[in-house]
């Protein structure tokens, strides 16, 4: 079942099934920070007003803004 990032909260964890057709560059600069398919990240904290998110992956942490975040296609772990 996909769902997408705004429906999770802190502490949920989702995997990168793929990524939606979108822009290009922006699509390789997620690729390049290893937000590959297959990957499982974790919902860390939101900001207050929801915007931006910011996730574990890969031991690391990484912020991204909901609307850039929305090209990723995720499933619920």
């Amino acid at each position: 079942m996909t769902v997408s990032i705004d429906a999770l909260k802190p502490g949920d964890r989702a995997r990168i099934s793929g990524l939606a057709p979108g822009d290009r560059g922006y699509r390789q600069r997620l690729l390049a920070m290893g937000l590959t398919p297959g990957v499982e990240f974790a919902v860390r904290r939101r900001a207050p007003l929801g915007d931006p998110i910011e996730i574990s992956v890969r031991n690391f942490t990484l912020t991204l803004r909901k609307n850039e975040a929305a090209i990723l296609v995720l499933e619920r772990v």
